[in-house]
């Protein structure tokens, strides 16, 4: 079984509707991010390694309004540890909240 990622940082930035999603996390990880805006796809939107630091990012032009997700970190679900803001993903965990 895997062990979830425990992140060490996570920026997103808004400029206009364009939202970067950066996961700071070990080197050689798949990193992804799912939610509203893609149908909760796990696979379709992944972060590229910005540099050798372990950092991941992904760049997403995002309609306004309120939006949910989670990383996906070598296939294991994990909410954003630096969002706060949450809510019940009804089965028993949470979603961060982005809003554009």
């Amino acid at each position: 079984m895997k062990k979830a990622v425990t992140a060490t940082k996570t920026v997103i930035k808004t400029a206009g509707k364009k939202v970067r999603f950066e996961l700071v996390t070990h080197p050689g990880r798949e990193v992804f991010v799912a939610g509203s805006f893609n149908g909760w796809n796990p696979v379709q939107q992944s972060l590229k390694p910005h540099s050798k630091t372990g950092a991941y990012v992904a760049t997403l032009n995002l309609p306004s309004g309120s939006h949910e997700y989670k990383f996906v970190v070598d296939g294991i679900w994990q909410i954003d540890p630096v969002n706060l803001s949450l809510t019940p993903d009804g089965e028993g965990s949470f979603n961060n909240i982005l809003l554009v």
